[in-house]
């Protein structure tokens, strides 16, 4: 099942879904889409650029457990 942690790791940063979507220059509503896991196929670019932004590694956020 997939499951990640763009929420849990945005929040510990004490930033917004509009910060992390300008940061990581992706759009505020397909980063809400992500996170609420309505949309669960990100590319590998989108995948680093939230990683980057969030200073984790992909795997973390979009492979743990």
């Amino acid at each position: 099942m997939y499951k990640n942690k763009i929420r849990e790791y945005r929040k510990e940063k004490g930033m917004n879904l509009e910060e992390l979507a300008t940061k990581a220059e992706i759009s505020t509503g397909y980063l809400c889409h992500l996170e609420r896991e309505t949309r669960t196929n990100p590319s590998v670019q989108v995948m680093e650029k939230i990683a980057k932004v969030l200073g984790k590694e992909i795997a973390e956020i979009f492979f743990g457990s």
